[in-house]
């Protein structure tokens, strides 16, 4: 059992005139009182315990299977990523107005120290959406993070999901084995990221949320520029992760489904059977968005996944659905996709 900050606890105490009251009563009275008021406390600081930590949390983390409510069942899940998110949900009903589909989740990405963004999240809710999260550690030792120097901000983060009471998606550091970000493996070595990783979810546990489904994201193994590593070195173990995300575009003409994730599919199977979500991609118009996206819908439905999340945004490349015969395309393919799941 963790027992709670003793500093919080000592707050909780008799206040100072309750106690000089105590003086004028006689010594009898004084210790039944008294001997009421440690049960009183006892009680109090079992409740303390129990309502802030949650029941049962000594040992390690507990599979997290079912723990989420979220069903995995492969090709049920649609979702978007808008620029505009968190601050607006503008940019998600705008592409549910341009596609004709509700996407089921809606993504947003978020600075560390960064607050979780209820507003988003009910937003999200009131859309028959699930919030997905992608927490970003830019230019934060993760060495820092597992020996719990950022406790207090992963407490107050853990708190407001759980308050939110509805299913969260959560990724941290996501494509850590490819080069780019400060997380990833020029930067912070996987050992680094592994024991980072599995802190936050164990504190998470420790603090009783149970609507956080846990997305470990990588990026595709065959990138366009070689240098993305194959991902078992930064693999937590099964019973820190919920799912399992890829993060994959077409870039050229000539790019298909089996040839961008294939590979780094194989490569997860070989670490664990965990439902796996695409959860960046998309496709340039140079590399034809309409004919790229029945291979994308196609291919989620060959690998038996759970789905994907087209990222509906600008970066070093225009990935957004606004090509009538994409959009149409787009449409099409995903009124035969299977209806999502209670």
């Amino acid at each position: 059992m963790v027992l709670p900050d003793p500093d919080r606890a000592g707050r909780r105490g008799p206040s100072a005139p309750g106690r000089r009251r105590a003086r004028h009563r006689p010594a009898r009275r004084r210790q039944a009182v008294l001997a009421v008021a440690c049960a009183l406390a006892v009680i109090a600081a079992a409740l303390i315990v129990l309502g802030t930590w949650g029941a049962n949390q000594a040992g390690p983390p507990p599979d997290p299977s079912g723990q989420a409510g979220l069903p995995a069942t492969p090709g049920s899940y649609l979702g978007v990523y808008s620029p505009s998110a968190p601050s607006s949900y503008a940019g998600v009903t705008s592409f549910t107005s341009t596609t004709g589909v509700r996407p089921r989740l809606v993504v947003y990405y978020s600075g560390w120290q960064e607050p979780f963004q209820a507003g988003f999240a009910a937003s999200a809710a009131r859309h028959g959406a699930v919030p997905m999260v992608q927490i970003d550690p830019t230019d934060v030792s993760l060495t820092a993070i597992a020996a719990g120097r950022y406790d207090a901000y992963l407490t107050s983060y853990a708190l407001a999901v759980r308050a939110y009471h509805r299913p969260v998606v959560l990724s941290f550091g996501h494509e850590m084995n490819a080069p780019w970000y400060s997380w990833g493996y020029l930067h912070t070595s996987p050992a680094a990221f592994v024991a980072a990783w599995r802190h936050i979810v164990t504190r998470f546990r420790q603090l009783g949320v149970r609507n956080v489904t846990w997305l470990w994201t990588v990026n595709v193994i065959q990138s366009q520029d070689g240098k993305t590593l194959r991902p078992a070195a930064w693999w937590p173990g099964r019973s820190y992760v919920t799912w399992v995300g890829v993060d994959g575009y077409y870039l050229e003409p000539s790019w298909r489904f089996a040839s961008i994730f294939g590979p780094t599919i194989v490569a997860l199977r070989e670490l664990t059977p965990d439902p796996i979500l695409i959860a960046e991609t998309s496709a340039t118009r140079a590399a034809g968005q309409a004919a790229k996206i029945p291979d994308l819908f196609a291919g989620v439905h060959t690998y038996g996944l759970l789905g994907f999340i087209w990222f509906n945004a600008v970066t070093s490349h225009d990935y957004q659905l606004t090509d009538p015969a994409a959009i149409a395309a787009y449409h099409r393919a995903a009124q035969a996709y299977p209806a999502p799941a209670s």
